[in-house]
């Protein structure tokens, strides 16, 4: 009976650990989801500009005006 309750305070333990650590991953991967959801947002932003600077006639920045 001893061991019994040995070996499942083993497992216990080594699933309390992996249960952490996988808990520290998830942490991660959410922030990493978060910076790259506000990067994505802003590259979103920045096409929405370059796409109404362009339609409304507006001279990009390296671009030589007509007269020259």
């Amino acid at each position: 009976m001893t061991d019994r309750l040995t070996e499942l305070e083993e497992i216990c333990t080594h699933q309390a650990a992996a249960l952490e650590e996988l808990s520290a991953v998830v942490a991660g991967q959410a922030n990493q989801i978060d910076r790259l959801e506000r990067r994505v947002q802003l590259l979103l932003e920045r096409a929405a500009q370059m796409e109404a600077d362009t339609l409304s006639g507006a001279p990009l920045a390296d671009q030589k005006p007509p007269h020259w």
